[in-house]
């Protein structure tokens, strides 16, 4: 999913210039990142997630010596589960922006289509909302938790 330098067009935010160097030094930082995720992924995956409740707790039956020692297996397990679906979801949002970069889109708000700054994006590369559409999806959110 790399861009072809010579394609990329420069991309305007808030009154600096998102060039074809920067844009590959993004691109960079979210491959690594998408790299990372699933090599993390893999490792849950390859320890918890393909064994049997058995193996976990290595004994022939499915019940341990004692109750607190299945209780303790079973809560890694669903720590793993949740761990693995987070990283999910940021390899999602890391995949999105890769394709933003391709589209030339990388950088642009998809919600009001306005810039998202450069200190944004150097924080949180995969941005896919300007700081004023972020902070006004969070407050959305906050309001659905208090009615909920």
């Amino acid at each position: 999913m790399t861009a072809d330098p010579c394609e990329l067009e420069r991309i305007r935010i808030e009154g600096e210039e998102m060039d074809a160097k920067r844009l590959k030094k993004f691109e960079g930082l979210l491959l690594a990142k998408r790299k990372q995720l699933l090599e993390s992924i893999g490792h849950y995956e390859d320890s918890l997630m393909n064994s049997s409740l058995k193996e976990s707790i290595g004994s022939l039956s499915s019940y341990s010596n004692h109750m607190a020692d299945l209780g303790t297996d079973a809560q890694e397990r669903e720590k793993a589960y949740h761990f693995v679906s987070k990283e999910g979801r940021l390899l999602y949002h890391i995949d999105e922006a890769l394709r933003r970069i391709q589209n030339d889109t990388y950088g642009k708000c998809v919600e009001c289509g306005g810039e998202i700054s450069l200190d944004r994006l150097e924080a949180v590369p995969h941005a896919r909302l300007c700081i004023k559409c972020k902070q006004s999806e969070e407050e959305k959110r906050r309001q659905l938790d208090r009615t909920a």
